[in-house]
């Protein structure tokens, strides 16, 4: 994941902006439940994840499925998913297991949310065929898609099948200055869709920290600098916080400009959560 890479990373303040005060005053209205933690990488591929599978594993997604209990899938991106595909990675996984799709780029960059309720529903048909692994998919559009075209957005939004759960990720600059921000906001807030976070070196102004769900959708991504250890020990620090307040559910997805990190950022992260906020997850087993 290039986007956000940046040749210095030394050079960044990687710290954590205070949590958004409608963050807490959402939190404080939820149930208090116990947390439900996904935690995982952006892909299963073993020349991406270089180092992470034993010798002569031929099958990576059920190796990687006893490693991890989640996937962001970035296949679904760049192919429009099948239902006997999907069925067939459901099949490889053991239960518990969560899918995360990302809609197809058809949808988000291509025809940018412009007269896409049939592709939305077509989309949504063949992932539910995840049944009970589909987690949540989440809608990311193009860099180039500003708050100009948010009528886009809030049809897109109105039109998609409710019973599917969502979370929506924008990129322009301008969706994170104010007013833009609070339309945003309202409009994921009243649909009840997911503000996605994004911690990414070159763009910290996608670091809003507010949450328009109970569940917090993050999408880290490394810098291969030895910062990006001390960063998750912040992210930890911020889930206790919000966990604390009332946060349900985390999704978090670790990524690196070089994939072949990945694993072992998940797992010391998986570590550190355990510590500190008392979950049990598994540690993955890295080489």
């Amino acid at each position: 994941m290039k986007f956000g890479k940046v040749e210095q990373p030394e050079l960044i303040d990687f710290s954590l902006p205070e949590t958004h005060n409608d963050t807490f005053q959402l939190l404080s209205m939820q149930e208090k439940e116990p947390l439900e933690v996904y935690v995982g990488c952006a892909k299963w591929n073993k020349r991406d994840l270089k180092g992470f599978y034993p010798r002569g594993t031929k099958d990576e997604l059920p190796y990687y499925a006893r490693q991890f209990n989640s996937i962001e899938m970035n296949t679904t991106f760049y192919h429009f998913p099948k239902r006997e595909q999907v069925k067939i990675w459901k099949d490889k996984t053991p239960e518990g297991f969560k899918f995360f799709p990302k809609i197809t780029n058809t949808i988000t960059h291509f025809k940018q949310l412009k007269e896409v309720k049939d592709l939305l529903y077509t989309y949504c048909e063949e992932i539910l065929h995840f049944e009970e692994k589909l987690g949540m998919v989440f809608l990311q559009v193009h860099g180039n898609f500003s708050p100009k075209r948010f009528e886009r957005l809030e049809k897109g939004i109105a039109d998609f099948p409710p019973e599917v759960p969502l979370a929506v990720e924008v990129r322009h600059p301008e969706w994170f200055e104010h007013p833009n921000n609070d339309n945003l906001y309202q409009l994921l807030r009243n649909h009840h869709k997911s503000n996605i976070i994004v911690d990414t070196a070159g763009r910290r102004d996608m670091l809003h920290m507010r949450l328009s769900t109970p569940t917090a959708f993050i999408r880290w991504v490394g810098a291969n600098h030895k910062s990006d250890y001390s960063r998750l020990d912040e992210w930890v620090d911020r889930v206790q916080d919000w966990k604390d307040a009332g946060l349900q559910q985390l999704y978090f997805f670790v990524h690196q400009n070089i994939e072949v990190e990945s694993p072992l950022l998940s797992a010391y992260f998986i570590e550190k959560l355990n510590e500190k906020i008392g979950t049990n997850l598994k540690v993955p087993e890295t080489l």
